[in-house]
């Protein structure tokens, strides 16, 4: 149960910011006679922050779908990998599903969460893989006595996995719910690249290597043989490349029209079922054409549809191609700004100019970076290794800086922090996880920040111009100013351990200024000046059209320049 302490912090947060909500409107007229716009991005999706949710690890809803006799002779549910010092990971399903979602939609919601990412619900194999080296505590790049948990293992690209749903809550009825009840979008995370595991078992086992239509019939087998010993005029071997690709799954071919055809569709059923945005799971993997006809028939049919690719690449011009309206339009999780947020958040002597080299402003190769993905880490990489502080002042960072925050469970409080995939990463967080987050200091200062975001259309679309990333400290505005809005947020960072003083004068619009998580007020002449606390933010707000010649060229080259 929450102390009364706590409630009261929470209510004076939400004041504030009703308030600041309400002097955004009182400025639409003015705003609306501006001649000149300011805006990082018309993406509607910017507005949103998004939760990661890996659904077998996060809450069990329902054990009646938990499936534990599964499997026979390879047993699916719980296959727990030992580690020194009594630490655990699993490799086997663990219970979670859609009702566990649903039944705490409102703890993500309460957060300050608009989205909910979710991993792949599609059907995978029903035993645990028999190929390849046998999977061990901390291994990598190994798939032996793994199953299909993280729900990345197709077989069924038209079909809901038996784990995830219950009697009276389907998929659809998952999504309407979350979106109706709680205002939260869902992501939906998808795979174009591969199937399920498909060779190297001693005995081919059911469903792997094998993809089926929607009214399962057998349209592919791999057959459990190597990807170079597929034969061309087997009809059931011409979904597949004939080359390897990543470990024993198999390689689908883009090539193949009916290949085409069936992903495209099968993933416009889901739209229909009730996805708001894609995540796309290997996008580098799969050809730039394969994108552009993905993403103009999908938003043919949905104009605007959001997509957001997993290319795990740390160069940006790499990952940028993906961005580029000729290879689709999709946007990326931004790798590079995780490399530096690690960096940066995990080592209390780091430099804050350490995280300039990626956000790309100006002269960068994306289509437009205000519109990526922005996290420290997910679940196919070590969980970021830092203390309280750290976290905190990375969410700080998160939720103010350019791009779409998002925050994959368990990090709300530094769940299993410093641990890969098979040491700890994906454990199950579950109902006793999310009761012990409520109180912690982490979730509870992310919840601060991320309903600011929430509530000031700056933080969430505005051009970023920077003032100060030195040290420990970091200055930046975020402008909006379009025809219905006129916002100014100067975002004050302090990750030092002390408080410390600021004054800043450069781009200073006078007039009246807000703090949006306490509600302080200050009339401003030439600067503002502020005691910021040690690991603290704070967002003041200047409802308004831009004054001031020097803003205006420079929100101008910004504008130009993106």
């Amino acid at each position: 149960m929450k102390s009364h302490k706590y409630i009261k912090s929470i209510l004076l947060l939400l004041s504030p910011l009703l308030v600041l909500s309400c002097a955004g409107k009182s400025e639409l007229t003015s705003a609306k006679q501006a001649t000149t716009d300011y805006i990082g991005t018309h993406e509607p999706f910017a507005a949103e922050a998004i939760y990661f949710v890996m659904t077998d690890r996060f809450v069990d809803g329902d054990p009646t779908n938990n499936q534990p006799e599964q499997g026979g002779a390879h047993p699916t549910f719980n296959l727990e990998l030992t580690g020194p010092d009594g630490r655990t990971a699993n490799v086997g399903y663990m219970g979670g599903d859609f009702q566990g979602i649903v039944n705490n939609a409102d703890y993500i919601r309460d957060m300050g969460f608009t989205a909910v990412w979710i991993s792949p619900i599609v059907d995978n194999p029903d035993e645990a893989f028999t190929g390849d080296k046998p999977i061990e505590f901390g291994g990598k790049f190994r798939d032996g006595g793994k199953t299909g948990y993280h729900g990345y293992w197709a077989d069924n690209f038209w079909q809901v996995d038996e784990h995830w749903p219950s009697k009276n809550l389907s998929f659809k009825q998952m999504t309407q719910t979350l979106r109706q009840q709680y205002g939260l979008k869902t992501v939906l995370d998808i795979v174009a690249n591969h199937g399920s595991p498909s060779f190297t078992m001693p005995k081919d086992q059911p469903k792997y290597g094998e993809i089926y239509d929607q009214q399962w019939q057998l349209v592919a087998d791999h057959q459990n043989v190597l990807p170079e010993q597929l034969d061309s005029t087997n009809p059931l071997h011409q979904f597949f490349r004939h080359t390897p690709d990543l470990a024993q799954l198999s390689n689908l071919d883009d090539r193949n029209p009916q290949v085409r055809n069936y992903l495209i569709n099968a993933y416009l059923y889901w739209i229909d079922q009730g996805a708001d945005a894609f995540r796309i799971d290997t996008i580098k993997h799969v050809p730039h054409d394969f994108w552009k006809a993905f993403s103009d028939k999908i938003r043919a049919k949905h104009p605007g549809f959001f997509m957001f690719g997993e290319a795990f690449d740390y160069n940006a011009e790499h990952i940028a191609e993906h961005t580029l309206a000729k290879n689709g339009g999709i946007s990326v999780l931004d790798f590079p700004g995780q490399q530096a947020m690690v960096k940066v958040f995990s080592d209390p002597d780091s430099d804050y100019a350490d995280l300039l080299g990626y956000l790309h402003l100006t002269g960068g190769p994306y289509a437009n970076p205000y519109d990526l993905t922005t996290f420290y880490d997910n679940h196919d990489m070590a969980r970021m290794n830092a203390s309280d502080d750290g976290f905190i002042d990375a969410h700080n960072w998160l939720f103010t800086s350019r791009g779409i925050p998002v925050v994959y469970q368990g990090s709300e409080m530094g769940f299993m922090r410093g641990t890969s995939e098979h040491e700890g990463n994906r454990n199950y967080f579950g109902q006793a996880g999310i009761q012990m987050s409520r109180q912690h200091p982490i979730h509870q200062h992310l919840a601060a920040i991320a309903k600011v975001r929430q509530a000031i259309p700056a933080l969430q679309r505005g051009l970023q111009l920077n003032v100060k990333l030195q040290g420990q400290q970091a200055i930046f505005y975020r402008v909006l100013q379009t025809g219905e809005i006129a916002q100014t947020a100067l975002v004050l960072l302090n990750k030092s351990d002390q408080p410390m003083e600021y004054n800043v004068s450069d781009y200073m619009q006078s007039g009246e200024w807000q703090e949006a998580l306490s509600g302080n007020t200050l009339r401003v002449q030439d600067s503002l000046s502020s005691r910021v606390a040690a690991h603290g933010v704070q967002v003041w707000l200047h409802n308004g059209r831009v004054q001031g010649q020097e803003l205006q060229q420079r929100l101008t080259e910004l504008m130009r320049d993106k």
